[in-house]
């Protein structure tokens, strides 16, 4: 097997490979932005070899019985995972692979005998463009109907492949073919290149041919989207299609799907993680310039001395296990403790709130392995968690403590009695696993009152994050809670896993250190927080004039 490019350099494939594929990509793709922005693309060496490792044919491959070409059963690799640091190029590579995937030759369609060419004109396209095959080449061809998915975290991070996907398309011959829109691109009169967030899951369960999933080492429990992704690799699977999942180095405690992918031993997975020698520092400063040297090596875009000063702005803010994955391309922990349980536990001031009090809310929802949770907070900063029923239990839901489900009908029950005890002016709710309750309380008490506030979208939920941080850790504040145990719990579980621009996210310590009831928190503050930015914390009189 040949062996994978540890350098800039050459490198030989001895095995049979779509080698038309990545010739169509050159020839369809252009450079998407920067000061060569619209030129022909040449594939890096590593983009380079993950492509032709990809597209490796089994050396016994035949074309359907039918005569049709063949898909996934055809190839040496069902999928693949490429691990690699940021800014190497791994966008706007994904979505060359993508756009292959919705009109390139990426099927296989026979071996070459000789004088055999893949004209895109057969295929509807008019650039003109060919390739010869040699004796014993695999040829290829298109999806006749293609049906891809990009998942991504959030919008923000979809755009990582689907804004230079666009760039390509309105700059290129692929703009006769591709219509594109802003959640989705027309391949054709039938294809379709659709965009799929934890924010959007509606298009789940949709037929697909091909699935990119962008930064896979953020998928988890606690944003829900292992189970996404596990989805569309089962839909992917059932059309006869393939997958790729591209991704930085993830954080081991988080248990992501990357970490998952990693860790399986089948080997029907092609897998691209460069690693400089495990002897070389991150801490040292010539050390972590050969680490960098190594994993950047190719990608002749990258400023190694600009990588330098952001690794060392992590570095200097206490952040070297961030640094190091994100330009190290190295595993390492690195969610760090996220609220001091002292401070905390300090602005523990109970006591009672009447009902009719106006107050805002969080809730966040599970189902088996998390806990549910509503958490109140006054229009002056008083936080507490209600409590309902006859024996005036908390609202907090350990599903262990139900048989290992969360109780709906009572959770339901308990919402109606919050919403009957206090003055709700707004009330922000996690949707995923509770889309139909929350749908229903908005319906019940106002679209403007039950608020969707989906948690894994970075920018918000670091920006609520801080929001609570701050107002519990600054000196002048005037905030203060119930002092409620679980709350206190949850919050001392609590971690800041690092995202992309120096942001974070509210993630456990372990599987078994639950975070939901500070979750909650995180919600009830910044509802808040907004309602006072709306000017709607301050009731309005009415004032009745008579003659």
């Amino acid at each position: 097997m040949a062996k994978a490019p540890d350098a800039a350099a050459e490198f030989v494939v001895d095995f049979p490979t779509l080698w038309v594929v990545p010739d169509w990509i050159e020839a369809h793709c252009p450079i998407p932005d920067g000061f060569r922005q619209g030129e022909p693309m040449e594939l890096y060496p590593w983009q380079l070899w993950c492509t032709v490792n990809h597209y490796r044919v089994k050396p016994g491959a035949t074309r359907m019985p039918d005569g049709r070409p063949r898909g996934v059963t055809a190839f040496h690799y069902r999928r693949s995972q490429i691990v690699a640091p940021q800014k190497t190029g791994k966008g706007p590579w994904s979505a060359t692979v993508v756009l292959a995937e919705a009109r390139g030759p990426v099927l296989f369609a026979g071996w070459a005998k000789g004088g055999e060419r893949y004209r895109c004109s057969d295929w509807g396209c008019d650039c003109g463009w060919w390739y010869a095959y040699e004796p014993g080449e695999p040829m290829g061809e298109p999806w006749p109907t293609p049906l891809i998915q990009l998942l991504a975290t959030s919008e923000d991070q979809v755009a990582n492949i689907y804004r230079p996907l666009r760039e390509m398309v309105k700059r290129g011959p692929l703009g006769e073919l591709m219509k594109v829109g802003e959640e989705f691109t027309r391949v054709g009169e039938s294809g379709l290149i659709e965009v799929v967030t934890s924010s959007a899951q509606s298009r789940l369960g949709n037929p697909i041919n091909f699935v990119m999933q962008d930064e896979t080492g953020l998928y988890t429990k606690t944003n829900k989207l292992i189970r996404v992704a596990d989805t569309q690799l089962r839909g992917v699977t059932a059309m006869n299609g393939r997958a790729m999942e591209t991704t930085n180095a993830w954080d081991p405690s988080e248990a992501s799907t990357a970490q998952v992918t990693a860790g399986l031993k089948t080997g029907d997975i092609f897998r691209y993680h460069p690693q400089a020698p495990k002897a070389l520092s991150y801490k040292e400063k010539r050390q972590r310039r050969k680490i960098h040297a190594f994993v950047y090596a190719g990608s002749d875009h990258v400023d190694l001395d600009a990588i330098e000063g952001l690794a060392m702005e992590l570095i200097e803010k206490g952040e070297l296990a961030q640094a190091e994955r994100f330009f190290g391309n190295r595993i390492t922990s690195g969610s760090s403790t996220w609220m001091d349980g002292a401070k905390w536990e300090a602005r523990a001031k109970p006591r009672e709130v009447k009902p009719g009090t106006r107050v805002v809310g969080g809730f966040d929802g599970s189902d088996i392995d998390d806990h549910t949770a509503i958490r109140l907070e006054t229009l002056e900063g008083y936080q507490f968690t209600p409590v309902y029923g006859p024996d005036k239990l908390p609202t907090i839901w350990d599903p262990a403590d139900y048989g290992g489900q969360v109780p709906r009908l009572e959770v339901q029950a308990a919402m109606e009695e919050v919403m009957e005890t206090y003055d709700v002016v707004r009330l922000y709710a996690d949707p995923p696993y509770w889309k139909s309750e929350v749908d229903g309380w908005a319906e019940k008490y106002g679209e403007k009152v039950v608020i969707r506030w989906y948690t894994n979208r970075v920018v918000q939920m670091h920006a609520a994050c801080e929001g609570l941080l701050t107002d519990v850790t600054k000196k002048d504040s005037t905030f203060t809670h119930d002092g409620c145990s679980i709350t206190a719990e949850h919050v001392e579980n609590a971690r800041a896993a690092a995202r992309p621009g120096k942001r974070y996210v509210l993630t456990k310590a372990s599987q078994a250190q639950k975070i939901d009831a500070c979750v909650t928190s995180v919600l009830a503050h910044e509802a808040l927080s907004d309602i006072k930015r709306l000017g709607l914390a301050v009731r309005k009189k009415n004032y009745v004039y008579t003659a």
